[in-house]
C-alpha cells in the first residue's frame, strides 16, 4: 500500500531527487526484517539505490544544479517519488547509460569492484569463483572479474541461472545444488581457484574453501543463504588461504583511497560500455514489497528494478 507523506527538503550540502528507478538490494530485505548490522527507526520508508533527475539543492551545494541526471545511494527512503541525498553521495549518469541502469549499478558493482580489486588483488589469469553468481553481486563480480583478465568459475543453482552465467561470459558454470562444489572447483581451474567471491555464506562456503588452491583469497560479502558459516580454522591454516569480509558501508572509512581509485576505475568503465547491469526483472512502485519477496526468494537473475512511473 502506498502512503502520502510530504516533499522533502534539502538542507545543506543535500540535492532532492526526483526518483525515476530504485533498485532492489537484499540488504533492503535484511533492514524491513531487522536483521541488517543496523537497525532503521521505525517508520521508514526502505530502499537504497536510485536514479532519477536533480529537483532542487541545498546551501552549499555547486556541483549539481536542478535537472542533472544523477545515481546514488541511501540507506533507506529510495522506494519513493523523491529522496534527499548528500550531494558527496551522487554520481552524474554517463552519457549512454539508461536510468534503470544507472539505479542497478552502484551498489552491487561497487561491492564486487572493491572485493576483486581492493580486498582480494585479482590478477590476469587468475581463476575466481563467484558464488550465487547469477544475483546482483554474483553477476557484477562475474563482469568485473572478466574485465580484470581473470579466468571465471559461476557457481550457481539451476539450469536457468548457468545460462545467463554463461551469457555473461564465465568460463566454467557449477551447479552446486546438483554438483560437488570443491571437487568440481578443483577439476575446473586445474589445482583450485585464486580467489572465492562468496555473497551467499552457508555450507557453500566450506566447500568453496575446501577447493581453493594454497595462498588463496576468500571474501566474504553476505548470507544470502541465510545461515552464517563456521570456517574450521585448520582448513585455513593447512591451505595457507587468507579469508577476508567487505562490507560497502564503511569500506571507505577505512581505505578512502583504495575506493576513490575503485570508483573512478569503475565509472570509467560504465561511461565506456565495458560493463551494464543485467535487468532481471521490474516491478511498479506499488508493487515494491513483492519485489522485496523476489529479491528474498533468491529469484532474481541480475538485478530487480522498481519503476517509479511516467
Amino acid at each position: 500500500m502506498l502512503e502520502e507523506f510530504p516533499v522533502p527538503e534539502p538542507g545543506t550540502g543535500e540535492v532532492l531527487v526526483d526518483v525515476r528507478a530504485a533498485a532492489v538490494n537484499f540488504p533492503d530485505v535484511l533492514l524491513v526484517a531487522d536483521a541488517y548490522q543496523v537497525s532503521m527507526p521505525l517508520p521508514f520508508v526502505p530502499g537504497s539505490e536510485f536514479a532519477g533527475h536533480v529537483a532542487a539543492v541545498g546551501e552549499g551545494v555547486s556541483d549539481f544544479v536542478p535537472g542533472d541526471g544523477v545515481f546514488g545511494a541511501v540507506a533507506a527512503g529510495a522506494f519513493a517519488e523523491q529522496v534527499v541525498a548528500p550531494a558527496g553521495q551522487l554520481v552524474r549518469i554517463p552519457e549512454g547509460v539508461g536510468i534503470a541502469e544507472a539505479a542497478a549499478f552502484g551498489v552491487t558493482y561497487r561491492t564486487a569492484y572493491h572485493a576483486l580489486r581492493s580486498v582480494a588483488g585479482v590478477r590476469a589469469g587468475d581463476w575466481v569463483v563467484v558464488l550465487g553468481a547469477a544475483g546482483g553481486v554474483g553477476l557484477a563480480a562475474v563482469d568485473l572479474a572478466l574485465q580484470l583478465g581473470a579466468r571465471v568459475v559461476a557457481a550457481a543453482s539451476g539450469p536457468e541461472k548457468l545460462a545467463v552465467c554463461r551469457e555473461r561470459g564465465a568460463t566454467h558454470v557449477i551447479d552446486y545444488t546438483t554438483e560437488d562444489l570443491r571437487r568440481r572447483i578443483r577439476e575446473l581451474t586445474s589445482g583450485g581457484a585464486h580467489v572465492v567471491i562468496d555473497p551467499v555464506g552457508g555450507h557453500w562456503s566450506e566447500q568453496a574453501l575446501r577447493g581453493m588452491r594454497w595462498g588463496g583469497v576468500l571474501v566474504t560479502l553476505g548470507f544470502a543463504s541465510g545461515a552464517i558459516p563456521a570456517i574450521p580454522l585448520n582448513l585455513v591454516l593447512l591451505k595457507g588461504v587468507t579469508v577476508k569480509g567487505l562490507e560497502l558501508r564503511t569500506f571507505g572509512e577505512h581505505a578512502p583511497e583504495q575506493e576513490q581509485r575503485d570508483l573512478a576505475e569503475l565509472m570509467a568503465l560504465l561511461a565506456a560500455g565495458s560493463v551494464r547491469p543485467r535487468i532481471g526483472a521490474r516491478f511498479a512502485l506499488a508493487d515494491s514489497a513483492a519485489a522485496l519477496r523476489f529479491v528474498a526468494d533468491r529469484k532474481a537473475l541480475g538485478k530487480v528494478v522498481i519503476d517509479m512511473g511516467p
